[in-house]
């Protein structure tokens, strides 16, 4: 299905884009803790909102 050039190269870019990723947060973290301060909260109204849309939508299709 895949060539092994086709392979090898889809494992050094995975590997590359993780290692890119890993150092990339490492060096923001100070800044992410001064300016991202409650977005978790905003993150967690988020998901619930989602959530509560799936459940009336859930309960309030006819079957």
């Amino acid at each position: 299905m895949f060539s092994q050039g086709q392979l090898l190269f889809a494992l050094f870019f995975v590997i590359a884009f993780v290692a890119l990723m890993i150092f990339s947060y490492r060096k923001d973290s100070k800044n992410h803790k001064v300016h991202y301060k409650g977005s978790i909260k905003i993150l967690i109204a988020f998901v619930l909102t989602i959530g509560i849309l799936f459940l009336i939508k859930f309960f309030t299709q006819k079957p």
